[in-house]
């Protein structure tokens, strides 16, 4: 219950009570459906569904895509589910949720049993907590089946949680989107619901489902190349990532050329693994015949998911060729740059070649391929390779996308001792081949004077006077001989690097006005803190939103000499301006709590930070921020300009686009 100054205590600690998403949200018209417009929807529309479980309160509420209206049910002191109604919505649509398979489900279908208020928390907290007679082991629909003793259904249903990329909350992801409010639970989820604490329940709830729709349309493109891969293959991929779409498509064909289903391999942990040297991998110089030797003597040993581990004699060990140092690791060779940038003119080219299918190429042409799979994994894979590259010739964007999913994420399967496709020495054989042939590219172009200036994992960017470029293209194609690979150049007009993971590049030949992001628009290529998508399938998605506008600033200058100031003070968009970050147990200014997601912006004459509610630690780069969990609709006044303007000037210096002044001048690069 509220104290007299409208606080809370959760979990012992004095909070403000987080029913001010009442008052936040209360505006907002919620409409719900009568019975009668409800039976005129078609049936197979979309809904969007979600959960909220007390120990006297179990609510249900659904969101129709097209219309915006609402359905509800509830279980509580007040009110009873109508059962024969919820289930005619469950048959009749498709429900979209997130986290929706291994919870929201299972929950409604304890609910259609006639479980009470008190024995759906239980349930609840056995989903989220787990197992407690398992050490808490992760609950799974079949053992939750059978702990209750019921069917869990096969709805019309789709759960986004896998659909987007790496593993984050809804909270996050609608962050990220730029959602209009971002709230946390309102009551701890022990709280006993008092009757005026229910309305702030069924808001928020509503409010998740709006976040719900907005991941879902984000994902709409990736949801329909599921849907045409469904039909292709005759299972269900709608609710699946990446990597679980290519482990089940190959099983699939796998099992149609063996004509039994492949089960995964036993898993061997104290497994050492060799890296066994192709042929074609040769050097000339005596450091990297050196680095050779200590890679082919190395001993690899698994992490806990199987995945091989980089030694420590590798991971220390340093190749420098020409002006760049590179390093090797299990996610790939990365040259060590920072804060330089590089300019072409009419004399020089910047060129970036990128090796075309790198990992795919390396298995089929080196030929490897599970053990306990036999050569059919080949005959399955170089079919879809080919597909693929075959749709991307025709311009069969769907096909090539959906084949694209089956390629790539089947590469991460080959280290999780889980998956069928398992084979850690294949993973190893790819990955440090990519390396060692990369480095072979670069010994090749430096040994005539090509400088290097970059190279990450399956590309390498070099600089070089305009008259030798077909000497270049005579070193690629020599290499691309002896090595079986094929490469795809890219110039540009201008390379700016804080690191080998943050950089601008200008493309040459200019950008798509038509394009959606920034970047892409004016023609570049960024990576890392410039870029606004994160590098899980290219998306905003897999990345905090972080003062994007000082990016934009950063860009444009680059691209076309635009100030800074003029970038900034143009933007009218709230969005350029905000962050948005996790922060662990939680957030609070002025003893407001905001979540453990919390979004802000600095704004003129803000002090104090935003601090962790459990240790009152303030939380980095917080100085002057002001939280915004509600995005206005127009630009607050009183941005602080020449805060963005000093940050983006900042990240001039350090990308190496402005020169350190030796006076008060600032000198550009």
């Amino acid at each position: 219950m509220l104290d007299e100054n409208g606080y809370v205590l959760v979990k012992g600690q004095r909070k403000l009570d987080r029913t001010s998403l009442a008052s936040r949200l209360k505006l907002r018209e919620v409409e719900f459906f009568t019975d009668e417009e409800l039976a005129q929807v078609p049936s197979g529309e979309v809904f969007f569904f979600d959960v909220e479980c007390y120990v006297n309160f179990f609510y249900i509420a659904f969101k129709h895509a097209k219309s915006g209206k609402y359905i509800a049910f509830e279980q509580s002191p007040q009110y009873t589910i109508n059962v024969d109604k919820l289930n005619w919505v469950l048959w009749r649509f498709c429900i979209v949720g997130f986290n929706s398979r291994p919870y929201d489900i299972p929950m409604i279908s304890l609910a259609l049993k006639g479980a009470s208020c008190s024995d759906l928390k239980i349930a609840s907290d056995f989903l989220i907590q787990g197992d407690p007679s398992k050490d808490f082991k992760k609950v799974t629909p079949w053992s939750f089946e059978k702990k209750y003793n019921l069917q869990i259904q096969n709805y019309n249903h789709v759960d986004i949680i896998e659909v987007a990329p790496l593993q984050g909350s809804l909270k996050l992801y609608a962050g990220r989107l730029h959602c209009k409010t971002m709230q946390d639970l309102p009551f701890d989820p022990s709280h006993v619901i008092c009757e005026d604490e229910a309305p702030v329940l069924r808001i928020y709830c509503c409010n998740d489902l709006d976040n719900t729709e907005l991941l879902f349309n984000e994902l709409a493109g990736e949801v329909k190349l599921r849907i045409e891969m469904s039909q292709t293959y005759g299972v269900d991929l709608r609710s699946k990532s990446d990597a679980q779409i290519a482990e089940t498509v190959i099983v699939s064909e796998l099992t149609k050329v063996l004509g039994y289903q492949p089960r995964r391999p036993k898993s061997e942990e104290d497994s050492v693994l060799k890296y066994e040297v192709p042929d074609f991998i040769n050097f000339e110089s005596d450091q990297l015949k050196k680095a050779l030797e200590i890679v082919e003597n190395a001993n690899f040993f698994l992490d806990g998911r199987g995945s091989p581990i980089m030694p420590k004699e590798i991971e220390k060990l340093t190749v420098k060729l020409g002006p760049s140092i590179y390093n090797m690791s299990m996610g790939g060779l990365h040259s060590k740059e920072s804060s330089i940038g590089h300019r072409a003119n009419e004399n020089t080219i910047i060129a970036d070649n990128d090796v075309a299918s790198y990992y795919p190429r390396i298995i089929l042409n080196q030929r490897l391929y599970p053990e306990h799979l036999g050569e059919a994994f080949l005959e399955v894979y170089e079919t879809i390779v080919e597909k693929r590259l075959q749709a991307k010739a025709d311009k069969n964007k769907p096909v090539a996308n959906s084949l694209k999913i089956v390629i790539n994420g089947s590469f991460g399967k080959l280290g999780n001792k889980y998956s069928t496709l398992y084979s850690p020495q294949l993973m190893l054989q790819v990955t440090l081949t990519g390396q060692l042939a990369l480095l072979m590219l670069i010994e090749m172009l430096e040994a005539k004077g090509i400088d290097c200036i970059s190279g990450n994992t399956d590309g390498v960017i070099s600089m070089y006077d305009k008259s030798r470029h077909e000497e270049v293209r005579e070193i690629i194609s020599l290499w691309e001989s002896k090595t079986d690979f094929k490469t795809e150049e890219t110039q540009y007009s201008s390379v700016f690097s804080r690191d080998v993971n943050t950089y601008v590049a200008v493309k040459a030949e200019g950008g798509d006005e038509e394009a959606r992001f920034n970047d892409d628009k004016l023609g570049c290529k960024t990576k890392g803190f410039y870029c606004e998508r994160g590098s899980a399938l290219n998306s905003i998605l897999s990345k905090n939103p972080e003062v994007l506008i000082c990016s934009d600033a950063l860009i444009s200058y680059l691209k076309d000499k635009t100030p800074v100031e003029e970038t900034i003070r143009n933007c009218k968009d709230i969005r350029r301006f905000v962050t948005v970050r996790n922060v662990k147990g939680g957030g609070e200014k002025d003893d407001v709590y905001l979540g453990k997601v919390v979004r802000f912006y600095y704004p003129e004459g803000e002090s104090g930070a935003i601090t962790y509610v459990g240790s009152g630690n303030k939380v980095s780069n917080t100085d002057g921020a002001r939280p915004l969990m509600d995005l206005p609709d127009e630009l607050p006044l009183d941005i602080n300009y020449q805060w963005y303007i000093d940050k983006s000037v900042k990240m001039l210096y350090e990308c190496g686009a402005l020169k350190k002044p030796t006076t008060k001048t600032i000198q550009f690069f």
